[in-house]
C-alpha cells in the first residue's frame, strides 16, 4: 500500500521538520495545526509555485527529470535520464518536499507535475502501446528527419489530413513512432523523444553557476563615483519635491504622472524620464511625495522632516524602501496598449525585492569587479531561473548605480554596508555644502559645491540647473525669473539675495533681465470666467486674439481690455506661459495672487502598498512551530469520540485524581459562546475554581475555569497504523 503525503511527512523527524519550514518559510504562516494541515499546504500550488522559485535551475531541471517519470519511481530511473550528481540534489527536493517518500521509491505532489506542465522538458505523452525500435533501422527517407524536428520539442507537429499523409508520415503512425492527436496534429510519444535523446532529458546539465566576467576597478574609485552619486541622488531628490511644490503636477484619472509633466520634470532636473520616473517612485515610497484630495501632487510635511536629517539617514531611508519594494520603475513609458505611468498603480511586480537582494548578494562575491551585463544574465538565471528577467536585471544595476550602491559598475564600500549591515560612513566621505555662488557675465551662476539646504531652495526658484558635475551650473532666464516672481519674489528682493550670496558683482544684463521681467510680470492678469484675461495693454489684447498658438482655446473678447476663455484657469495659465507671454493671477478683486513659498499636501502621505515576500524565519520561531505542530498532532491522534458529562463534584474527583497520577486527560470545555471543544491537557494543580494544566495544542500553561468543565476522560490512545 503506497504511503500519502502526509504520512511522508508524519514519518520525518523534528530536525527534517526545521530545516523543511527553513526552506519554505511560507508554510509558517499561520503554523499549521497538524501534520495534515501541513501537508496540505506544503502541496498547494501557491506553495509549490515559492518552493519552485527558491530553486537553482540543476535543481528545477532534476525536478524536470522526475516529472517525467511515472509514480513512484526509483532513484536509480532518475539518475538514469539525469546524471549521478541528481543524487544530492533529489534529497534537496526531499528536504523541501517537493518530492516524498514511497517506501524504496519516490513520488511527486500532483501539484508539482501540474506547474511543471504537459510536456516537461519537452516531451510529449507517454504511448500506450510497445514502440520497436529495431524498426528504425529500417525507416523509409526522411523519417528520422521528422522525429527531430520534435525530438527536443514542442513534441507536436502539423499535417494538412492524417490520412492523407505522404507515406513516411503513415509509416511512422503505423509502427506508433507518432500518435495522431486529432486530423491535423502529430504527438511525439515520449518513449521516442527520450531514445532519440540517447536516454537523457537534457542535452546538457548545467550542475554548476556560471562565473561571474568583468572589468577590474579599483574600490577608491568606485567609493569615489558612488559617493558623487549619492549627492546626486539626494541633490536629485530635493530639486525635485521643490519643483513640483512650485509647479505641482496633476495626477491622471487612472493616478499616475502624465507623459507631459514627466518630461517637464526630466527637463528640470537635466535628466532623461526613465531617471526622472525613478526619483519619483522613491519619494512616492518614502511617503515625500503624494496625490492630494484635488489630484495634485505635492510633497508632503514628511519632506520637511526629511530635509533636516543628515545625508547618510536621508539615503539610507529611501535606499531601504527600495530594496523592498514591489514597486519596479524601470516599467514606465512600457506597456502594449498604453503607457504605464509612474506613480501609477500598474508597477508591481511580485518576486522583485527578492531578485535585487540576490543580485546585490551576488555582486558581494566579486568586490571590485563591473561585471558585464550578459555574464551577469547568465549567472543569475542559473541562480533564479524561474524568476529573472533580463530587463530587470539592466534595471535593478542602473538603479543600483543611481543611489550609488554601485560606482562604475562595482559594488561601492557603501553599498556592501547596506547590504551586510555595517556602519555607512557616508557622511564623513561626502563634500562639505558651500554658502555663496559665482555669478557669470553670461547670465549664469556656477555652485562649486553642494549649497546648503537654504541656498539651495532659493537658486531653484530662481534659476535653472543647466549642468551638473563637481560643480553646478544654474542659469537665469525670464521663465526663472518669472516663477520667482509667482511665488512672492520683487525684483528688489531676488537682486538683494544674489548680490547677498554671489562672491562676484552681479553683472548689469542680468540686472536688467530681472528688473524688465518684474516691469512686465502681471501687466497681464488671468481670472475666474470660467476664466479671463485682462490687460491695460489693448495692443497686447489684439496680439493675443491673433496669436495661432491660441486658436483652439476659442477666446472671446468682452471690453477692450478683457478676453474671456472656457478653459481652467491653470489651463490658460500654462498655455500663454508656453506661447511665451507673463500673466499672474488674480483674485476676484483684481489683487494679484502669489503661490505660496512653500506648498505642501493636506492629506497625508499614503505609500503605495508592498506585495511583501516571505523572509527566512529564526531558529527560535521554527523550533516554536514544531512543539506547535508535534501538539496539534499529538491533540488529533488522541481526539476521543465522545467526552462523557461529569457532575461538579466527579470533576473534582477525577482532576484531583488525574493530578495525583500525573496523567493526560482530555475534558470538554465550554467558550464563552456556549460551544464546547475537546481539550487535551496534562493536569498540574486546582487553584480557586481554576485547573492549571498544560494544553497540548499550544503547549503552554493555561488556566480552565472548573465550572467551564462539562466532562472529564482519560486521554485515548494514538489509532494504530
Amino acid at each position: 500500500m503506497s504511503s500519502s503525503f502526509a504520512d511522508a511527512l508524519r514519518a520525518r523527524s523534528d530536525q527534517e521538520i526545521l530545516r523543511l519550514f527553513a526552506a519554505r518559510p511560507d508554510l509558517l504562516s499561520p503554523v499549521p495545526s497538524d501534520l495534515s494541515a501541513l501537508a496540505a499546504r506544503a502541496s498547494s500550488m501557491p506553495s509549490i509555485m515559492r518552493a519552485r522559485d527558491a530553486l537553482n535551475k540543476f535543481e528545477f531541471d532534476v525536478l524536470t527529470a522526475a516529472a517525467t517519470l511515472a509514480d513512484p519511481f526509483t532513484q536509480l530511473e532518475l539518475l538514469r535520464i539525469t546524471d549521478k550528481s541528481a543524487k544530492a540534489v533529489l534529497a534537496t527536493l526531499e528536504e523541501r518536499a517537493l518530492v516524498y517518500a514511497d517506501g524504496e521509491k519516490f513520488r511527486l505532489p500532483s501539484n508539482v507535475r501540474a506547474l511543471i506542465g504537459e510536456n516537461p522538458a519537452g516531451l510529449g505523452p507517454h504511448s500506450v502501446q510497445k514502440i520497436n525500435f529495431d524498426l528504425l533501422e529500417s525507416a523509409p527517407q526522411g523519417a528520422l528527419d521528422v522525429l527531430n524536428k520534435m525530438v527536443w520539442g514542442p513534441p507536436r507537429g502539423q499535417v494538412a489530413d492524417v490520412k492523407r499523409a505522404n507515406p513516411t508520415i503513415t509509416w511512422l503512425l503505423e509502427n506508433k513512432f507518432l500518435i495522431a492527436f486529432d486530423s491535423q496534429t502529430l504527438l511525439l510519444p515520449r518513449e521516442v523523444a527520450m531514445h532519440l535523446r540517447g536516454g537523457k532529458v537534457f542535452k546538457e546539465l548545467q550542475q554548476s553557476a556560471p562565473s561571474v566576467s568583468g572589468v577590474a576597478r579599483k574600490q577608491k574609485a568606485v567609493d569615489l563615483a558612488a559617493i558623487a552619486n549619492i549627492s546626486t541622488f539626494i541633490r536629485w531628490s530635493e530639486e525635485l519635491t521643490h519643483h513640483w511644490s512650485d509647479e505641482p503636477p496633476t495626477a491622471l484619472r487612472s493616478g499616475g504622472l502624465g507623459v507631459r509633466d514627466l518630461k517637464r520634470t526630466a527637463e528640470h532636473l537635466g535628466v532623461d524620464e526613465t531617471c526622472a520616473a525613478f526619483v519619483a517612485e522613491v519619494l512616492f515610497l518614502g511617503g515625500l511625495l503624494v496625490i492630494d484630495t484635488d489630484d495634485q501632487i505635492l510633497p508632503t510635511s514628511a519632506f520637511d522632516l526629511w530635509l533636516t536629517k543628515s545625508s547618510e539617514d536621508r539615503w539610507q531611508s529611501l535606499v531601504t524602501l527600495w530594496l523592498e519594494t514591489s514597486r519596479v520603475a524601470g516599467l514606465v513609458g512600457k506597456g502594449d496598449s498604453k503607457s504605464v505611468a509612474a506613480l501609477g498603480p500598474e508597477l508591481d511586480r511580485a518576486g522583485i525585492s527578492g531578485l535585487k537582494r540576490a543580485l546585490l548578494a551576488l555582486l558581494t562575491t566579486i568586490p571590485e569587479i563591473d561585471p558585464a551585463l550578459t555574464s551577469l544574465q547568465e549567472r543569475m538565471k542559473f541562480e533564479m531561473p524561474t524568476r529573472t528577467n533580463n530587463e530587470y536585471i539592466t534595471w535593478i544595476l542602473r538603479e543600483a548605480e543611481w543611489l550609488g550602491i554601485t560606482g562604475q559598475g562595482a559594488l561601492s564600500t557603501f553599498g556592501r554596508a547596506l547590504i551586510t549591515g555595517g556602519e555607512l560612513g557616508i557622511e564623513r566621505a561626502l563634500p562639505e555644502p558651500v554658502d555663496h555662488i559665482l555669478i557669470q557675465a553670461d547670465n549664469s551662476a556656477i555652485a562649486p559645491g553642494p549649497l546648503t539646504l537654504e541656498i539651495a531652495n532659493e537658486m531653484g526658484t530662481l534659476a535653472d540647473i543647466e549642468s551638473r558635475g563637481g560643480a553646478t551650473v544654474y542659469r537665469f532666464t525670464e521663465s526663472s525669473i518669472r516663477r520667482a516672481l509667482d511665488h512672492g519674489k520683487t525684483g528688489e528682493s531676488i537682486r538683494e539675495f544674489l548680490k547677498k550670496t554671489s562672491k562676484t558683482p552681479v553683472p548689469q544684463p542680468l540686472e536688467y533681465l530681472i528688473s524688465d521681467v518684474a516691469k512686465r510680470h502681471g501687466r497681464l492678469r488671468v481670472g475666474h470666467a470660467n476664466s479671463y484675461i485682462r490687460c491695460e495693454d489693448e495692443g497686447l489684447i489684439l496680439q493675443i486674439t491673433h496669436d495661432k498658438n491660441l486658436e483652439d482655446l476659442r477666446l472671446r473678447k468682452i471690453a477692450p481690455q478683457v478676453l474671456i476663455a472656457d478653459v481652467e484657469i491653470s489651463e490658460l495659465v500654462v498655455r500663454l506661459r508656453d506661447a511665451h507671454y507673463l500673466p499672474a493671477m488674480e483674485n476676484g478683486t483684481g489683487i494679484l495672487i502669489s503661490a505660496p513659498a512653500i506648498r505642501r499636501a493636506k492629506s497625508r502621505p499614503r505609500p503605495p502598498r508592498i506585495i511583501t515576500e516571505n523572509t527566512a524565519p529564526t531558529e527560535k520561531i521554527i523550533l516554536a512551530a514544531v512543539r506547535a505542530l508535534r501538539a496539534g498532532e499529538k491533540a488529533t491522534s488522541h481526539k476521543p469520540r465522545e467526552v462523557p458529562r461529569t457532575t461538579a463534584n466527579e470533576t473534582l474527583d477525577m482532576l484531583n485524581q488525574f493530578i495525583e497520577e500525573q496523567a493526560s486527560i482530555t475534558i470538554g470545555y465550554a467558550d464563552s459562546n456556549g460551544g464546547v471543544s475537546n481539550r487535551l491537557v496534562d493536569p498540574l494543580s486546582i487553584s480557586l475554581g481554576t485547573l492549571v494544566a498544560r494544553d497540548h495544542a499550544t503547549g503552554e500553561i493555561a488556566q480552565f475555569r472548573i465550572p467551564r468543565i462539562t466532562g472529564v476522560s482519560p486521554a485515548q490512545s494514538a489509532p494504530s497504523e
